[in-house]
């Protein structure tokens, strides 16, 4: 759960790099919440809530998977890659500095 806020506490920053532990936790998160919120929205008669929290969650998710991109030392347009993105986001992320940033796992 600490990465899921963490993710929301670095809302908008697209510079950086993401932890894979990072990234995994915030699409787990988001995942269980969004089939809460869709259960919730049917069960009080209000599907737009599932919709709401999609929007909300949209600028997170992209600005987490970009700093993922970014700790295996590559773009954060490779998101856009379909199947590339999910290996990429599994890979270990480099060791030490990169163009990208500081090694997360050292600041750690």
């Amino acid at each position: 759960m600490k990465y899921y806020l963490m993710a929301f506490q670095k809302y908008a920053d697209f510079n950086g790099r993401a932890r894979r532990s990072e990234y995994w936790y915030f699409f787990l998160f988001n995942v269980i919440f969004s089939i809460a919120t869709g259960i919730i929205g049917l069960a009080i008669r209000v599907p737009i809530l599932s919709n709401l929290y999609s929007l909300v969650t949209m600028i997170p998710a992209i600005a987490v998977g970009v700093r993922r991109m970014h700790d295996v030392g590559k773009s954060g347009w490779y998101l856009l890659i379909p199947i590339y993105n999910i290996v990429l986001a599994a890979t270990e992320g480099d060791r030490g500095d990169n163009a990208y940033g500081p090694d997360p796992k050292a600041i750690m």
